[in-house]
């Protein structure tokens, strides 16, 4: 049976035949999360059209414009991967930079995400009237952070990698390096099939980042014929040795690593002193890898070295290199010559991320929490560039989480959550990650296998039961502001796929304060 709170989710729901569309019939109703149309009863508030409202920066509704149509051009859906007919509903969001606003791990809002619920049945044209669609957006305050580049000429970051893996990585690194003044490293090493890449084509490939705004220099491995993990480990003395006056600090890291902010990394590093030898990094999510590795930073998270470490590190680098073991990774390497020649201790920060958990990672996208660093996106469904592309508005709201009524969380980037059993109004812990990751326990500890790393949790819910998901698909810049789509396919034969599309824009008209009580 079908609740209240299943049917608030959609504002303007249109079955698509074909791209685009002229409106033949319209009727309201309520769908279930699995994709069916149920007509509703017009009679019954609960299972028909809801008010309007958009949301002030005191976290109030205001009513809004309902019965007015609107339209928008939706030829964009041919180049999305959905099949048709769909559910589509969309709504349009102003992010307000707000004095004394804070990222909260959740942010209560008194309204419904997607208030108004109609059926459409269209045809041929690549233009959609919606009926009863909200004049006025939804408003969130978020902080007032400048969303300019920041100025980290004091970075350095180096990457061992081939080009044609280089070429895959380039989007990702394009969002946080460029136009930054950090430097970025390269050695190209030789492909597994292939010839190792020529002087001209090292030069052809760094003009061409040089262009797209990141400072990229492209180097041959020190030693013809070298592992893999040898040129990663020389990356420390490369960075070192090309190290311009202002390097403060030297990162290795893997060709998907991935930073979501340059200016949250910057001011993490602003805890430490880089005339003192510090080694920063993470350890893996997974306590099995710490008990195998011990306590070093994981390549894939980022291990960061303070001026002073890195100078010592070049000095003894050619000890370190006699005395490795054949058989140690690249960041076991860096692990080896740390605490084989100083006295420096790993200096773990959790919100850079190795991200060695494996399964569905719904639960750490969705935990709230705000990563210096994510790895491995090039092992799963995971687009980190268009999932942070709405921060290119509001500043740092990549995986932000806002909650509308009582059954909707939307995860900036990653999800539109729906809860139609009454979790949310029932106390669900958003302070606690979901634990949808599969989990590998180690022999004899009491550790279960992420608790060092991703606590706190809680069990994980029943996809289309407890929980309805709606993943990101598809995010584009569009006429000044971003466009994101978060599609729920549907599960069984003759189900539906529903699209729900959010347009995001920036109001700059200088920052506003916040009245009354900010939302948590």
């Amino acid at each position: 049976m079908l609740t209240r709170r299943s049917i608030v989710v959609f504002a303007s729901l249109v079955v698509l035949s074909a791209i685009g569309l002229t409106v033949h019939q319209t009727q309201k109703i309520t769908p279930d999360f699995l994709g069916k149309l149920v007509p509703s009863k017009a009679s019954n508030k609960g299972q028909g059209s809801q008010e309007v409202k958009d949301i002030g920066q005191d976290g109030q509704a205001n009513k809004g414009n309902p019965g007015q149509p609107c339209g928008r051009d939706i030829e964009w859906l041919a180049g999305v991967a959905i099949k048709y007919p769909i559910l589509y509903a969309q709504r349009e969001i102003i992010v307000r930079p707000t004095r004394g606003a804070e990222r909260t791990s959740l942010t209560k809002v008194d309204d419904t995400l997607f208030p108004q619920a109609e059926r459409l049945l269209v045809d041929k044209k690549s233009h959609l009237e919606l009926r009863d669609c909200q004049q006025q957006p939804l408003i969130l305050g978020v902080p007032s952070t400048p969303i300019t580049p920041v100025n980290a000429s004091r970075m350095h970051f180096g990457i061992a990698t081939t080009l044609e893996r280089l070429e895959d990585s380039t989007p990702m690194n394009e969002r946080w390096l460029a136009h930054t003044g950090a430097k970025l490293f390269v050695i190209a090493i030789k492909p597994e099939k292939g010839k190792a890449p020529t002087s001209k084509q090292l030069a052809a490939r760094e003009k061409e980042l040089r262009k797209r705004g990141m400072d990229v220099t492209l180097l041959p491995p020190l030693k013809k014929g070298e592992l893999y993990t040898e040129t990663y480990f020389s990356l420390a003395k490369v960075m070192y040795t090309h190290r311009t006056e202002e390097a403060s600090w030297f990162v290795l890291m893997d060709d998907d690593t991935f930073f979501p902010s340059m200016r949250t990394l910057l001011k993490m590093l602003e805890k430490y002193d880089s005339d003192k030898e510090y080694w920063i990094g993470a350890v893996s999510e997974m306590w099995w890898s710490v008990a195998r590795y011990g306590m070093m930073a994981f390549g894939g998270a980022g291990i960061f070295l303070s001026r002073a470490l890195a100078a010592r590190i070049d000095e003894v680098y050619n000890i370190c290199i006699t005395e490795m073991h054949p058989a140690a990774g690249g960041d076991e390497r860096v692990m080896r010559c740390v605490y084989g020649h100083t006295e420096t201790k790993l200096t773990n920060e959790p919100a850079l991320h190795q991200m060695d958990v494996f399964g569905d990672l719904s639960g750490v996208y969705e935990s709230g929490r705000l990563p210096l660093s994510l790895h491995h996106w090039k092992g799963g469904d995971y687009p980190l560039d268009k999932m942070s592309l709405a921060s290119n508005l509001c500043g740092d709201c990549f995986l932000q989480r806002w909650q509308f009524g009582d059954d909707t969380v939307l995860t900036n980037g990653y999800s539109i959550a729906v809860y139609p059993e009454g979790e949310l109004a029932n106390g669900l812990d958003f302070t606690r990650a979901e634990e949808t990751w599969d989990s590998h326990t180690v022999e004899d500890s009491v550790n279960p296998g992420t608790w060092h790393s991703l606590s706190p949790s809680r069990p994980r819910l029943v996809l289309d039961k407890q929980k309805i998901q709606y993943r990101l698909l598809e995010s584009a810049t569009v006429d000044g502001g971003i466009r994101q789509s978060y599609i729920h396919r549907g599960k069984r034969e003759g189900d539906t796929d529903t699209l729900l599309v959010l347009y995001w824009r920036r109001e700059d008209q200088g920052a506003a304060s916040v009245k009354g009580t900010q939302p948590k």
